[in-house]
């Protein structure tokens, strides 16, 4: 799910905590990499937060701690606290990183504060993400053949605003399903995909949910055969209703696959299948 930029400017956040740490014993520290910092910030905004051109900063290690804490231990009152406080009363009603409903409960760092300790408070770098997520990501950022594992919440837009589908497979009162890419998309936007996909465990996540979304389908249309409604018309409200905030959004990808499949859709409006109810 794309995401609108922090409304906190990474940029200023710099100069902002440089200035708060004047009062104390890491002052010379901060004012002496302040340039440096906004430099590496700014490099970050640049490549878009690509591990493959966002270096780690090994002259800072000693201090490792120091920025750490500006995360883990904010001040009362302080900027990063605000900043920190404001990004995570969101009215996010799914994760931005997989799609799955539920309102996610974590800030994540994109590119992991224990590698990148100075990025730790920069918002660009921060965003929310369910548990599940999170455990998945950890700090992996990519390796050799695929230096970036995972989509950016806020720089990675593609031509099409749904990136995920499945396609289900007969038999359809027991189906199975396969997760992947859209093929509207360019083929590293489908690898980039894939390896998002594949390092946050989407696929068996997706399993369960789509166990039970399938019983609750067939328990739908029952009421609507028997309420002599039209099974396609009623599944394409679904299908819109589920679009926002994304169409990425589980039950989104769900309905889509389940409409564009004719044959399903002839066995919903004319097969017989057991009573789920």
């Amino acid at each position: 799910m794309l995401l609108d930029a922090p409304a906190a400017c990474s940029l200023q956040m710099v100069d902002d905590v440089v200035a708060e740490r004047q009062g104390g014993k890491n002052a010379g520290f901060f004012a002496g990499i302040a340039q440096d910092w906004r430099d590496c910030v700014q490099a970050y905004i640049d490549a878009e937060g690509s591990p493959a051109a966002v270096p780690t900063w090994p002259d800072i290690a000693h201090k490792k701690n120091s920025f750490m804490n500006l995360y883990l231990s904010p001040m009362d009152g302080s900027v990063q606290g605000k900043m920190l406080a404001a990004m995570r009363d969101h009215d996010l009603s799914l994760c931005p990183a997989c799609g799955e409903a539920g309102a996610p409960n974590t800030l994540d760092h994109y590119l992991p504060k224990g590698q990148y300790p100075h990025f730790c408070v920069t918002p660009h770098n921060l965003f929310p993400m369910c548990d599940a997520c999170q455990t998945n990501k950890k700090e992996k950022t990519g390796d050799a053949a695929n230096p970036r594992f995972f989509l950016h919440p806020y720089f990675d837009v593609f031509a099409a605003n749904q990136v995920l589908e499945i396609t289900i497979d007969p038999p359809f009162e027991a189906p199975t399903f396969n997760l992947g890419a859209v093929s509207l998309l360019t083929a590293p936007q489908q690898a980039l995909v894939s390896r998002h996909v594949k390092e946050l465990g989407i696929v068996q996540r997706y399993a369960r949910f789509f166990r039970n979304q399938h019983q609750r389908l067939l328990r739908l249309v029952q009421n609507l055969r028997e309420a002599d409604l039209d099974v396609e018309t009623n599944l394409i409200l679904f299908r819109n209703n589920a679009a926002a905030p994304t169409r990425n959004a589980w039950e989104h990808v769900f309905y889509s696959a389940v409409l564009s499949n004719t044959d399903m859709l002839d066995y919903l409006k004319d097969g017989d299948f057991p009573d789920y109810r």
